[in-house]
């Protein structure tokens, strides 16, 4: 589906909007890595990556994402499918955050991983290295997966899994992740030559977390993250989904079609959050959107076409597709945010021409109508997203 283009301009919103991509090989629409640009020859080289982030960081966009799952891409949800004609593979997200954030220095850095068939003290070290490596710019976004060619990858389990048990498993997954981020106090690292000790074992704590799903006594063996606590997003498309955002999420992304699906989103996750006695903890929420932007609308629309035959298909994704203008783009943001959206997460349809354009194109519409950042303002995830740094649960408190 193809949103329409000729949205009426809207007037500046008080807060400046955040802005994230979505970075999955050569782009959302099937057929974008044989498009002018597109580098397939580069798409597993860290050279690839840290272009794009670099793009995205020049752009002063607060986050990028790194899309991963524990299977091949498949046009099927039955399993692998037989096209050639397509990009299949990935690198590891994780691992893809750690070599490019050394080569940046503000843009966040929000790796997938599937909470359904990974270790939490695996995830909270690499995700806590990540922060590390990159100075506080860390973050994760939590993944589910019911499917049954991924399971038996692992071959620990049995599927289907009900979506429920897969969404509250992925909540302790996130809860133990958070415990061990808190298991080194900030000041436990001594490091004095002089007396010979370089940890107060005092300030390292065991977790001790007993639950349906996981048994982890803990600690960490990594010490507490810059941020504290580093950015903890999920996609919400549905009620299971929204109650993982609202327990357990710093960000969490919408999949809606239009303005009065994003405010029944909004309304969703927001009751939920109240009802987990969390509703006055900060929670954003971005709009998740896939994108193709020209100078015209019409060549947006004749761009996917031509990308669309070449794929042998329509394209669809499972929230709305823009093509249009980045001013018309610029127009729907400021419209759509009056969902109580705070930001969006735009997935360029092609990242060699979409990317660019988001950069280049919207950024530079809505600074003009006062409505994104001309610098950054923070050189941690948390502070671009105005989130204070958590304190540590372990940590004495001060006398009153």
């Amino acid at each position: 589906m193809s949103l329409s283009s000729s949205f009426p301009s809207s007037p500046s919103s008080p807060q400046p909007l955040h802005l994230a991509v979505s970075l999955d090989g050569a782009g959302r629409q099937p057929a974008a890595w044989r498009e002018p640009g597109a580098r397939p020859a580069e798409l597993f080289t860290a050279r690839y990556w840290a272009g794009v982030v670099a793009e995205a960081e020049a752009g002063l966009l607060d986050f990028v994402t790194f899309e991963d799952a524990l299977a091949l891409q498949s046009a099927s949800p039955a399993g692998p499918d037989a096209r050639t004609d397509q990009v299949r593979g990935r690198l590891d997200a994780v691992l893809t955050a750690a070599r490019v954030a050394p080569l940046t220095r503000y843009i966040g850095l929000v790796p997938a991983v599937t909470a359904t068939h990974t270790e939490p003290f695996h995830i909270s070290k690499a995700i806590a290295t990540l922060d590390h490596v990159s100075r506080g710019r860390a973050g994760l976004r939590i993944l589910v997966s019911g499917l049954p060619h991924e399971a038996r990858h692992f071959g620990r389990r049995s599927a289907p899994i009900p979506a429920g048990e897969l969404y509250e498993e992925a909540a302790d997954h996130v809860e133990v992740i958070r415990r061990l981020w808190d298991s080194w106090e900030d000041d436990a690292e001594i490091r004095d030559v002089a007396t010979g000790r370089f940890v107060d074992r005092d300030k390292l704590h065991y977790i001790d977390f007993e639950g349906r799903y996981f048994s982890v006594r803990g600690p960490s063996i990594t010490p507490r993250p810059p941020q504290g606590q580093p950015l903890v997003s999920a996609l919400g498309d549905g009620d299971a989904a929204y109650e993982l955002i609202a327990r357990s999420a710093d960000v969490g992304y919408v999949t809606t079609r239009d303005g009065h699906e994003a405010r029944a989103a909004v309304a969703a996750i927001r009751r939920a959050r109240e009802s987990t006695g969390l509703a006055a903890r900060p929670l954003h929420l971005f709009g998740d959107l896939t994108v193709f932007l020209d100078e015209d609308a019409a060549a947006a629309e004749d761009r996917l076409d031509r990308l669309d035959t070449r794929a042998g298909h329509p394209y669809r994704d499972d929230t709305a597709v823009f093509t249009g203008t980045p001013k018309q783009l610029a127009d729907l943001l400021q419209e759509r945010r009056a969902a109580g959206l705070s930001g969006f997460r735009l997935r360029p349809g092609v990242i060699a021409h979409d990317l660019p354009a988001i950069t280049r194109g919207l950024v530079p519409e809505l600074q003009r109508r006062g409505a994104f950042r001309r610098e950054y303002e923070a050189d941690t995830l948390r502070g671009l997203l105005g989130l204070d740094r958590p304190a540590n649960r372990h940590a004495a408190r001060p006398a009153a």
